[in-house]
């Protein structure tokens, strides 16, 4: 069964701002590596197909396809390395509260990929106006 994560994007307010951060390191060949502290204990049902939901500043906008999870490091040294798909698919604002680290969402909680709905072309904060009054 696929779960998914979910987790706040930190010192990027847009998908722009983590996509130029990105940049330099997709230009070098390096792979999309998210680092943790903690391994998920439900990895094989991440790689399964699950994806990384990431919420910026209030909303959930796009996610990426988790392509593996592996644990660096033994004892107190010992954090978790996930390889994600370049590729940022962006899906229907949904609004979430602010928490830390990261959490599970399960495959029927998770907001819908804005392809095919006609959603690519709505700015942002009316994609987040409208899903907020429950018109989308």
């Amino acid at each position: 069964m696929t779960v998914h994560l979910i987790k706040l994007v930190v010192g990027c307010d847009t998908v722009e701002d983590l996509l130029d951060w990105r940049a330099p390191q997709a230009q070098a060949g390096e792979p999309w590596i998210l680092r943790t502290r903690q391994t998920p204990k439900r990895a094989a049902e991440l790689i399964d197909g699950g994806s990384l939901y990431r919420v910026y500043k209030g909303a959930i906008l796009t996610r990426q396809r988790i392509l593996d999870v592996t644990t660096v490091g033994e004892g107190p040294n010992a954090r978790c390395e996930m390889r994600l798909d370049e590729v940022l698919v962006r899906v229907a604002p949904t609004p979430r509260r602010a928490f830390q680290g990261w959490r599970y969402l399960e495959a029927r909680d998770a907001p819908a990929d804005l392809a095919g709905e006609g959603g690519e072309d709505v700015p942002v904060e009316l994609a987040r106006q409208l899903r907020e009054a429950g018109l989308w």
